[in-house]
């Protein structure tokens, strides 16, 4: 379970991060003027304000659904394994008995 919510939480934050660069574009268009070949490039300092948290907030939940699914799976292998090797020793001890 730990491993779907994560993986939830990632393609939310994917999903943010990919509507973001949307409005990034659209929102910093206009800013190369009339010449449409040259190639402006913007730094991240002059960025708005609004769009640096919000490019800030889906990097770090994008992070932390990332870990949060590969944890989550690693948990769930360890588990299944404990839970397999456990039934297998106690299936053991009751035939030699």
């Amino acid at each position: 379970m730990r491993g779907l919510c994560g993986s939830i939480i990632t393609a939310g934050a994917l999903i943010g991060l990919g509507l973001s660069a949307l409005g990034l574009g659209t929102r910093y268009q206009n800013l190369a003027g009339n010449d449409p070949a040259s190639i402006t490039y913007l730094k991240w300092v002059q960025l708005d304000t609004p769009m640096m948290l919000i490019i800030v907030v889906l990097l770090s939940s994008l992070i932390v659904g990332l870990a949060t699914a590969f944890l989550g799976l690693a948990y769930h292998h360890e588990r299944r394994h404990y839970e397999r090797t456990h039934g297998l020793s106690e299936s053991m001890s009751r035939a030699t008995r």
